[in-house]
């Protein structure tokens, strides 16, 4: 019985998780882009990097493959299911990676902040490769800065929530703390992370 509700618990917390990051996806969306075409400062990407600390990479590809799908269904520009897809696959392999093996030696913010860069960098090889275009390389380093800055954004956000928010709501939605959850500092133990 304990295990079913934790079960739901999970279940409950990865739908608002969705649901937010696909809010947030819609929101973004409504604005023109940022210095670069079709670049976007990746704010949905707060609730797939939340999970991941939460649970575990699994329930992280989730929401972003959920998010990335109804999104592009959403915009009606399914071809952009194609760069946000990747993209954000590319940029949770990171962060999962660096989570799971150099964490807490890094901070969370320096983990969100490779993981956008990866992210840029993704669609813009995924662009060329599509478009034939490899003047798109021009912009790589303008997108690894816009990344650097989102990166920035999104882990800052990140840190907050998880010092801000009571410790006991996040350990109630967990059945289990993955290892990410287990080493993530508590409030009172990191004042300068960043």
């Amino acid at each position: 019985m304990k295990n079913g509700k934790s079960a739901a618990k999970k279940i409950a917390t990865l739908a608002v998780f969705t649901a937010l990051s696909l809010i947030m996806f819609i929101i973004e969306n409504q604005f023109p882009p940022m210095f670069i075409p079709g670049a976007k400062m990746g704010l949905a990407n707060i609730f797939s990097f939340a999970a991941l600390i939460m649970y575990s990479p699994l329930e992280a590809f989730a929401i972003v493959a959920i998010r990335t799908g109804l999104g592009a269904v959403y915009a009606g520009n399914v071809s952009a299911l194609l760069y946000s897809f990747t993209g954000g696959v590319v940029s949770m392999a990171v962060s999962s990676l660096l989570m799971y093996t150099v964490y807490p030696r890094i901070s969370v913010m320096s983990v969100s902040v490779c993981a956008a860069v990866a992210h840029n960098i993704t669609q813009n090889v995924v662009f060329v490769i599509i478009s034939g275009t490899a003047l798109m390389f021009g912009y790589m380093p303008y997108l690894v800065l816009l990344g650097i800055l989102s990166g920035a954004i999104v882990g800052g956000v990140i840190m907050l929530m998880f010092k801000k928010v009571p410790k006991s709501v996040f350990e109630r939605a967990l059945s289990k703390k993955p290892r990410a959850a287990e080493k993530q500092v508590s409030p009172s133990e990191d004042g300068s992370e960043i």
